[in-house]
């Protein structure tokens, strides 16, 4: 994401002339947009994407699951029960 905003602020300059940007040659410029090709090629090849997903789907399970539990009143976590039990969970 960073290389494609990167990308986008270098064509804005370029355009613009502004800045050393302004005389690049546009392979320069257009640069950015391979390297996050390049990024996005090697991160699935080597399951970074789906790793990160799996992590955020496993933490806002557990959010919920926390809240919920919680909420029932079947345990505090982080703090005692109302019964002044430790919590289990």
């Amino acid at each position: 994401m960073w290389f494609v905003a990167l990308g986008c602020v270098f064509i804005v300059l370029k355009l613009n002339s502004l800045g050393p940007i302004g005389a690049w040659s546009w392979l320069w410029v257009l640069s950015p947009f391979g390297a996050a090709a390049v990024w996005w090629a090697i991160a699935d090849a080597t399951g970074y994407t789906k790793r990160r997903e799996a992590d955020r789907e496993r933490q806002r399970v557990e959010t919920r699951r926390r809240r919920h539990i919680d909420n029932l009143g079947m345990g505090v976590f982080d703090r005692k029960r109302r019964d002044g039990r430790t919590s289990r969970f």
